[in-house]
């Protein structure tokens, strides 16, 4: 089964790009203080300064970020197959991630306040210390708008994946070094029996 993040995920990723825009601004009139604090500071020329580098760097992050966000999230899909769950990412360098079930240990429901004010959620997939990431989680389904459905069929689908595993490890193992044995002794019997019969 494909899934493709919802369109929601690029309005989450504007409405993070503009709150990031709204603290430069916000951190840019504490910096207002400065001249106060110093006598020696002409107030009129570092407001002049001040705010053609904060609005700089705003439409410098705006023309960076913003196509990079974009792209990202329309190469972005998910694949939930029988035994794993495929993520295909990337803009230049393409990414096939492939987690499967039997390394999975359990998955987390993440809703941050822009994921409810537009009605999506993210799925962070937890694996039995596999995670090069920093976050601890091997991977994450973003921008989902069934969240809720989906993270209750993938408990079950790992639920499923470990009872079969179970029944699979119910068989009893095989000791590959007593087939080779056997296999000599029944040599040696058909050379015994073939030299009878001459």
């Amino acid at each position: 089964m494909e899934i493709r993040p919802d369109k929601k995920l690029i309005t989450k990723s504007w409405l993070t790009l503009i709150t990031l825009s709204i603290v430069i601004v916000l951190f840019a009139c504490l910096l207002h203080i400065i001249p106060a604090l110093d006598s020696d500071v002409d107030f009129a020329q570092f407001s002049f300064y001040m705010w053609r580098v904060v609005i700089g760097l705003n439409i410098l992050m705006w023309i960076i970020t913003a196509p990079i966000m974009i792209l990202w999230i329309k190469n972005l899909s998910y694949f939930i197959e029988d035994d794993k769950i495929v993520i295909k990412k990337g803009i230049l360098t393409k990414i096939k991630q492939n987690i499967p079930f039997r390394m999975i240990t359990d998955f987390m429901l993440e809703r941050t306040l822009y994921d409810r004010w537009l009605g999506i959620g993210s799925i962070k997939i937890q694996t039995a210390g596999q995670t090069q990431n920093a976050t601890g989680y091997e991977g994450k389904l973003a921008g989902l708008i069934n969240w809720d459905e989906l993270h209750e069929k993938l408990r079950s689908d790992l639920t499923d994946s470990r009872s079969s595993t179970k029944e699979i490890s119910k068989f009893p193992k095989v000791n590959e070094n007593a087939l080779e044995n056997i296999l000599i002794e029944l040599k040696k019997i058909s050379s015994i029996l073939e030299g009878g019969k001459q």
